[in-house]
């Protein structure tokens, strides 16, 4: 039974697995399935940025939309032989012999030497009527990925929190009239109102009941006396959650967002686990994401090599 059971790992180990099907995990499975290791990608389809109208900040990719974007790395990674599987990761650890086990959802084991945490982000949505119509189309979460398109525009930005002030001052790049909703909460410092003054940005602190509009284009934010304050494009800024919990039950270090740390490879503190894309700590960006993947995919296949000299 024993050697039954070994057998069955030793077929279905994997040199890589990689869990997380946006730019990180893809362009690693690129690097790795080009050094011909054998590799399976876990992808539950909810990349962070698929509600977006069109990617930007990424040379030759301007405009583009999420889902053009996977649909073309997917359609690269093929010719490489690199495994694709819908499916989401429930379970990961390490046996004893070192190597990763993953469960997916369905209770079906995977074994692979190296493990490559890609899974991403979910936007905290502020909890406001009507904001589904609008989101990555008119109300947004990332003035650097958004904010050329929304240039002159009246522009909003919601926070119950004092990071909207950074927001809001960031912003002042692309339009001149913006307005910083609190929905009620009064947190501002002297200097927060000096700096906002400064750059003229008003301030409404009345809760906010809903937006409206039409079609996927807001117009008003609606406040809960039957007021209304007149904006084309909104940003918020209300915080962020991991998508999965692996990284913790892994026992992989992480700071106060739990977010994985990592070296300048993109490892963590567990031997053969590496963390890339919005999962580690870097800009949450689209092309900073590829390009970790990229990197933690180049470390892996030197330690692999490393180990199989060594074996």
């Amino acid at each position: 039974m024993q050697k039954e059971k070994i057998k069955t790992q030793s077929n279905n180990l994997f040199d890589v697995i990689i869990i997380g099907g946006g730019p990180a995990g893809l362009n690693a499975a690129v690097v790795l399935g080009r050094c011909n290791r054998k590799v399976l990608l876990f992808d539950h389809g909810k990349q962070r940025n698929r509600y977006s109208h069109g990617m930007h900040n990424y040379l030759t990719r301007d405009d583009i939309t999420p889902t053009k974007f996977l649909q073309i790395s997917k359609n690269e990674l093929r010719k490489y032989g690199v495994k694709v599987l819908r499916a989401e990761a429930k379970h990961a650890k390490k046996d004893e012999d070192g190597n990763f086990v993953i469960m997916d959802l369905k209770e079906k084991t995977y074994y692979s030497k190296k493990l490559i945490l890609a899974t991403g982000l979910t936007d905290n949505l502020p909890e406001i009527k009507g904001i589904n119509k609008f989101y990555g189309k008119s109300i947004y979460h990332c003035p650097y990925c958004d904010g050329w398109e929304n240039n002159h525009k009246t522009i909003g930005v919601y926070s119950k929190s004092r990071n909207g002030v950074d927001v809001a001052l960031t912003l002042t790049a692309w339009s001149s009239t913006i307005t910083l909703y609190t929905d009620g909460k009064k947190y501002l410092t002297k200097k927060d109102k000096y700096l906002l003054a400064k750059k003229s940005i008003n301030v409404i602190n009345e809760p906010i009941d809903s937006f409206e509009g039409k079609g996927s284009q807001l117009k008003n934010i609606v406040f809960a006396n039957g007021d209304k304050s007149f904006c084309e494009a909104l940003f918020f800024s209300n915080g962020y959650s991991v998508q999965c919990h692996l990284v913790e039950s892994l026992g992989c270090k992480v700071n106060e967002n739990n977010i994985a740390i990592t070296n300048k490879s993109q490892q963590t503190n567990i031997t053969g686990l590496y963390a890339a894309g919005d999962i580690s700590k870097d800009v949450h960006f689209v092309v900073v994401a590829a390009a970790e993947g990229a990197k933690a995919a180049v470390y892996i296949n030197k330690e692999l090599m490393e180990e199989e000299i060594k074996f």
